[in-house]
């Protein structure tokens, strides 16, 4: 259950117990948004919350998305160059 309002514009972002997987919750003000992203390899570097939630800037945001390691920015898995 969400202690927020899902409709208040913030993002909600859960992560699987594997850590493979994000599914982000995303009000746009027309509708509610559900994206899911799942790594090949790698696994989501994910903060540590004390009270349920933590509040994440735009560019950790974007790199936690991307599974980069937003507390010391290094990727937890270089792709191989697309052929």
């Amino acid at each position: 259950a969400l202690s927020e309002n899902p409709f208040s514009g913030h993002v909600f972002v859960f992560r699987g117990r594997r850590g493979d997987i994000l599914k982000v919750l995303w009000f746009d003000g027309q509708g509610l948004l559900l994206l899911s992203k799942r790594l090949e390899r790698g696994r989501f570097v994910w903060p540590q919350a004390a009270s349920g939630g933590v509040s994440l800037t735009s560019a950790q945001l974007s790199m936690l998305l991307e599974g980069i390691d937003w507390r010391m920015p290094a990727r937890t898995h270089r792709p191989d160059l697309a052929a």
